[in-house]
């Protein structure tokens, strides 16, 4: 498998042209996939290479200030939860694969919390926030 972590000079329309395939690959059953104004352009090739329907959401041109925006909210509010784990502060890592270990390993940690969470502690989330 590739490396899901790259440098920061690495633009993340080329890193989706070499992670994709490998997601697509271990998740055959996903076939619609969410994206910011960084994938611009990958649509027609996720559709002819892997058969994915990528749908690029962009915030609306006469938008001033922060909006929430269906879809680009699930990502943003997903990563503010990994930023919540303490190890996942700051970039100790020195490989790549150190920082996968601990993105993967802050992800473990959050899923095994709300499993075992009791159903009346659940919190409602608002229709345009549910994936």
């Amino acid at each position: 498998m590739t490396k899901q972590v790259t440098a920061a000079d690495v633009t993340d329309r080329d890193a989706a042209r070499s992670l994709l395939p490998c997601l697509h690959n271990s998740n055959p059953e996903l076939t619609l996939m969410w994206a910011d104004n960084g994938y611009t352009g990958l649509a027609e090739w996720a559709r002819n290479e892997l058969d994915l329907t990528l749908k690029v959401v962009k915030k609306p041109s006469n938008q001033v200030g922060f909006k929430v925006l269906p879809r680009r909210w699930i990502v943003e509010r997903s990563l503010s939860w990994q930023i919540r784990a303490r190890r996942s502060s700051r970039d100790y890592e020195r490989l790549p694969e150190h920082s996968e270990a601990h993105i993967t390993w802050a992800n473990i940690t959050l899923m095994t919390r709300r499993l075992a969470r009791t159903k009346k502690r659940q919190a409602v989330l608002p229709d345009f926030l549910v994936a």
